[in-house]
């Protein structure tokens, strides 16, 4: 696949927040998109800089493959100061009238909810699904349970109540699903060549990021979800039905095919990103 050269792209003056390295705002064929340059690799001093523009293509195609609407999303490089990095740019959703109203500011109308809009533990969340009036209740809940059951999938540990939501018409006052965004913090973005091959050669060391981590930024009674004890309880039936509606649409030659088709990681990554979703799979969905 070959990478779009982000450089020479018209800019725009519209800022964009979140945590998870710089954006600028771009125009690529006369849309809108925000270009999202790599974050410094804080946790891993083997890395300058994270992958996380990778995995947010992936994790991005990951989800429309699977029938969730998901921002479009394009890789390519970007040069700034002489240094050429692998960058990502994301369609802007924000058009036509419609503006992003995330989970957090939907959670925040519910006048007796027991925690600020981005308290995320999960009976709050399910509360305000249940409460708030925007939208049906059905659709907003199927819509939480397959996204946290893809993010179990592809080991998301940052889907926070700031990067989901609805989109919302201000002169209509039409609302909607968003689609899904913000998914550069899923497969493992700081992991580097050395710990990938301890990985694919060490059972244990692969099991870990199987079985233990990442964790949810979902939070059950005070602790953060451990992906795989919380889907094999069974304690919540709107998971297991999730889970259902999700495993019937995995194909993993289009998971694999789309793995494949980017060139600017290695052979032994993109074999550990197909094991590991491939294992994850295994182990939660069957």
């Amino acid at each position: 696949m070959e990478l779009m050269n982000f450089t020479s792209l018209p800019i725009r003056k519209k800022s964009y927040g979140g945590a998870n390295g710089n954006k600028i705002s771009v125009v690529i064929n006369d849309e809108l998109y925000m270009l999202k340059l790599p974050a410094r690799a804080s946790k891993n001093p083997n890395l300058s800089y994270t992958n996380s523009c990778i995995s947010e293509y992936f994790g991005s195609n990951i989800f429309n493959m699977l029938g969730i609407d998901a921002q479009e999303t394009v890789l390519g490089t970007f040069k700034y100061n002489n240094v050429e990095r692998i960058s990502v740019a994301c369609k802007d959703f924000e058009k036509d009238g419609y503006v992003l109203k995330d989970f957090a500011s939907v959670k925040n109308q519910i006048i007796d909810s027991n925690s600020n809009g981005y308290g995320t533990e999960l009976s709050d969340i399910l509360e305000t699904i249940q409460k708030q009036q925007l939208i049906d209740q059905v659709v907003l809940s199927n819509h939480f349970w397959n996204m946290f059951v893809i993010d179990a999938l592809i080991g998301n540990w940052d889907r926070h109540n700031g990067n989901w939501g609805l989109l919302y018409n201000q002169e209509t006052d039409d609302i909607k699903l968003a689609p899904i965004y913000d998914c550069g913090s899923c497969l493992f973005p700081q992991i580097d060549s050395e710990l990938i091959e301890k990985c694919l050669k060490d059972k244990t060391e692969m099991n870990i990021r199987i079985f233990d981590i990442p964790t949810s930024a979902i939070f059950l009674k005070g602790k953060r979800i451990n992906y795989n004890k919380f889907i094999k309880s069974h304690e919540y039936e709107e998971c297991d039905k999730a889970i259902n509606r999700i495993k019937e649409r995995i194909d993993f030659d289009k998971i694999n095919s789309l793995i494949d088709e980017v060139d600017c990681i290695s052979d032994k990554h993109k074999m550990f990103l197909k094991t590991i979703i491939k294992r994850r799979y295994e182990e939660f969905f069957l």
